[in-house]
């Protein structure tokens, strides 16, 4: 009877995923990456989704669904899909920031989602062409002070996070720029080489260039100094209090069970410290930035409130 007893105890003070629907996962899980194939994003992901099942038990399979900027998939993450843990998504600065940009929001950041880890970032920097008269970012700061509008930056698009970093880093240091969208981060690149445009500021796709002597890179917006560039100062060095990594993570719809969020989270924070992903990371000057379910939601809704106030400012829409 004791015996008895001791068995039924240790069942209802199992995780609920084991008593309701047995060990958790029992099929795939389905990884949607908002990105085409090959880029960056996808293959660190990738390098998850091979590394996780070591902890799972059970393929991780990726679904690309690329389109509206990283965001095509969000809504049918949100409203369409059950959340027994089987479907998870990126969530990225694109997403936490869409809402403020439109008139009728499709997700609620706070309500629609089941947070499940906090992944990493990237090295975003302000980069010039190595011939550039430049030479620090107080220079260009300064040469920007002395002809307001003058001085040109390439970034991947309107309302993309180095769009918004750049902007306020301008209002921040009381300097304008004249701002020159492209379709992708490599035709910003690009313009910079060839002399169109002054700089670009993006995340590392300059980091090459940068290696080969072909420009220079004058800030980063990561909290330490990237390892890759370690005499380049970071902003806050220089004086200015702004931090810009567009950290990413997990998510799935909202109403997970906490067992299965527990057995996800454990299974990708493995992941992301394997010295395989690690190499991949440093691969893509992608730091970690780790974060569990609870920080994740808590961090993403801070990022949702200066996303808020600073679209506001600048008064960007994209409908």
């Amino acid at each position: 009877m004791i015996r008895r007893r001791t068995a039924l105890a240790a069942i209802l003070a199992a995780p609920s995923v084991t008593r309701a629907q047995g060990r958790f996962p029992s099929a795939p899980v389905k990884l949607i990456v908002p990105w085409s194939a090959g880029s960056s994003s996808d293959v660190q992901l990738r390098s998850l989704a091979e590394l996780a099942p070591r902890w799972l038990g059970q393929p991780v399979i990726i679904e690309n669904k690329p389109g509206a900027s990283g965001t095509i998939h969000i809504p049918q993450l949100a409203k369409e899909t059950r959340p027994d843990g089987y479907t998870l998504g990126q969530m990225h600065l694109a997403v936490i920031r869409r809402p403020w940009l439109v008139r009728t929001p499709q997700w609620d950041l706070a309500t629609d989602f089941t947070y499940v880890i906090g992944l990493c970032g990237w090295v975003v920097g302000v980069a010039v062409r190595a011939d550039a008269p430049w030479k620090s970012w107080a220079e260009f700061r300064d040469a920007a002070k002395k002809d307001p509008g003058r001085l040109t930056y390439a970034t991947s698009g309107i309302a993309t996070t180095p769009h918004v970093l750049m902007e306020d880093l301008a209002s921040r240091t009381g300097v304008e720029f004249t701002h020159v969208p492209f379709r992708g981060s490599s035709d910003g690149v690009t313009a910079v080489l060839s002399g169109q445009v002054n700089a670009i500021i993006d995340a590392s796709t300059w980091a090459p260039h940068v290696v080969e002597g072909r420009m220079r890179l004058l800030a980063v917006l990561t909290p330490q100094r990237a390892p890759r560039f370690p005499d380049v100062p970071t902003l806050r060095e220089l004086g200015v209090d702004l931090v810009g990594t567009s950290a990413y993570g997990l998510v799935g719809p909202a109403g997970m069970d906490p067992g299965v969020v527990r057995v996800l989270h454990d299974a990708f924070k493995q992941a992301l410290f394997d010295p395989a992903n690690e190499r991949v990371r440093a691969q893509f000057d992608m730091p970690a930035v780790y974060y569990d379910p609870e920080e994740y939601r808590t961090v993403t809704l801070q990022q949702s409130e200066y996303e808020r106030r600073v679209v506001q400012r600048l008064g960007l829409r994209i409908d």
